[in-house]
C-alpha cells in the first residue's frame, strides 16, 4: 500500500508530496491535467510573482480573516522562506520596486523543472490524466482504478481556470465536511460601455487612485469590452464584491485645490476635454471615463476627477478570476490540516476557504499550507505506525 497520495499536482500538492517523501514515505501525486502545475505555468506568463517582501507582520495582514491554522503555517513558511526555497531550487529571485519577488528568469517553467526534478530524486510517482472520484477511486485512461494509501492529501484547487484544471469538482466527494460557497476572487468586473468608450478597450488606465470600502490603492487597470480588469481592480475587487461602491482619482498627483486652480486659470474658450487635456494633462481614456460614469457634468468638476463613481454589473464569470474565496471550511481541519471527520485526509492550497490579493500572497499561502499538510500527514503516519 502507498503511503500517502496526493490529489493535485499544484504548488500545494507538490510542496506537500516533497515534505512526505523527504520523510521516506511513498508517494503518488495524482493530476487530473496530462501534464503538473499547469496553473502555475499560467501564473508565470506573466512574470511569476512568487512572494512579497514585507515584514511578516504586514504581509500577514493582506490576508481578510486570517484563519489561525493559516496564520500560524505562513509564520513557518513565510516570504524569507519562500525565496530560500526558490533559490534551493537553482532559481536566484530579485525583489522589484513594489517589494514582489520573482524569479530572475520571469518565468514559471525552469523552477517547475527545477522541481519536478528533485521530487523525482526523492522517488515522488506522478499519474496524470487521472481525476479523483473520492475515497480512492480515480478514473485513468484505461479505466477506474482503486489506489489505497494510509494518508490521503487534497490539493485539488479552487474553482477558477477549469481549463487549467481547478474546477472545484471534488466538492461533492469530501462528505460532510463543511464547505463555504466559492465567491470570484481577483477577478474584473463587467460594465455596459457606452458606445464612445470602444476605441478604448484594451487601454490602461494610469496612475490612478482606486478606493472602494475601507481598501484604498494607486496602481492601474486596463478598460476591456467587458468591463474593467488588471492589478488595481484585483486589489480592490473583495469590497466591490461584497456591494462597495468603486471611486476612481483620476489625478492622484493633484490636490482638490491644484485642480481647481488649474481649471480656473484655462481660457473659457476651450472645450472641456481641452481643458482637461492640456491644464492636467488628462489622456483620452481618463476624459472618456470621466464622460461615461460622471454625466451630467457639474460646473465644478475637480470633486468628481478626485472621486468619480464606477457604475457596473458586478464581477465577471467566476471561471475568469484569478483565484476564489470559499470552499473547504477551517472548521472542518484540525491545526495540522487534517479533516476532522476523516483522519487521515489532509488539505491545502486554494481548495481551503481563504483570501488573498495578488502580489505573491496566493503562492506563498499555496506553498505554506501544502507544507504543513505534508508535515501533517507525516506526523500522522508516525503516530499509526507507533500505535499499530
Amino acid at each position: 500500500m502507498i503511503d500517502v497520495v496526493v490529489i493535485g499536482a499544484g504548488p500545494a500538492g507538490l510542496m506537500a508530496a516533497g515534505e512526505v517523501a523527504r520523510a521516506g514515505h511513498s508517494v503518488v501525486v495524482v493530476e487530473a491535467m496530462p501534464t503538473v502545475g499547469r496553473k502555475f505555468l499560467m501564473a508565470g506568463k506573466s512574470g511569476l510573482n512568487l512572494t512579497k517582501d514585507e515584514p511578516l507582520d504586514e504581509f500577514l495582514s493582506a490576508y481578510p480573516e486570517l484563519p489561525p491554522a493559516l496564520e500560524a503555517s505562513l509564520r513557518e513558511f513565510g516570504p524569507s522562506e519562500v525565496k530560500e526555497w526558490a533559490i534551493g531550487l537553482g532559481q536566484e529571485v530579485f525583489t522589484g520596486s513594489s517589494g514582489r519577488v520573482f524569479p530572475k528568469a520571469m518565468k514559471a517553467s525552469p523552477l517547475l523543472r527545477a522541481w519536478v526534478k528533485v521530487l523525482n530524486g526523492l522517488g515522488v510517482e506522478f499519474r496524470t490524466g487521472w481525476t479523483w472520484q473520492g475515497n480512492d477511486a480515480l478514473e485513468t485512461p484505461d479505466g477506474r482504478v482503486s489506489l489505497p494509501s494510509k494518508a490521503l492529501i487534497l490539493a485539488a484547487g479552487g474553482a477558477s481556470w477549469s481549463r487549467l484544471g481547478s474546477n472545484g469538482a471534488w466538492v461533492d466527494k469530501v462528505g460532510d465536511a463543511e464547505i463555504t460557497p466559492f465567491k470570484p476572487a481577483n477577478m474584473g468586473f463587467e460594465v455596459d460601455w457606452s458606445n464612445h468608450m470602444a476605441k478604448h478597450f484594451g487601454q490602461p488606465v494610469k496612475p490612478v487612485g482606486l478606493t472602494a470600502g475601507n481598501i484604498q490603492v494607486r496602481a492601474e487597470f486596463v478598460v476591456s469590452q467587458h468591463g474593467i480588469e488588471g492589478g488595481g481592480i484585483y486589489a480592490v475587487s473583495r469590497p466591490m464584491r461584497e456591494g462597495e461602491t468603486l471611486f476612481l482619482d483620476l489625478v492622484p498627483d493633484l490636490s482638490l485645490e491644484d485642480l481647481r486652480s488649474r481649471l480656473s486659470k484655462a481660457p473659457k474658450k476651450q472645450s472641456l476635454s481641452n481643458r482637461l487635456r492640456k491644464s492636467l494633462k488628462l489622456d483620452p481614456v481618463k476624459i472618456a471615463l470621466l464622460n461615461e460614469f460622471g454625466r451630467p457634468l457639474p460646473d465644478d468638476i475637480a470633486p468628481l476627477l478626485k472621486r468619480l463613481p464606477v457604475r457596473h454589473n458586478g464581477p465577471r464569470p467566476m471561471d475568469e478570476a484569478i483565484s476564489t474565496a470559499g470552499g473547504l471550511s477551517f472548521n472542518a481541519l484540525n491545526d495540522a490540516f487534517m479533516l476532522t471527520d476523516n483522519p487521515g485526509w489532509f488539505a491545502a492550497g486554494e481548495m481551503l476557504d481563504w483570501e488573498a490579493p495578488t502580489g505573491g500572497y496566493l503562492l506563498t499561502a499555496c506553498l505554506a499550507t501544502g507544507r504543513s499538510a505534508g508535515l501533517g500527514a507525516v506526523e500522522w503516519l508516525k503516530r499509526q505506525s507507533s500505535n499499530a
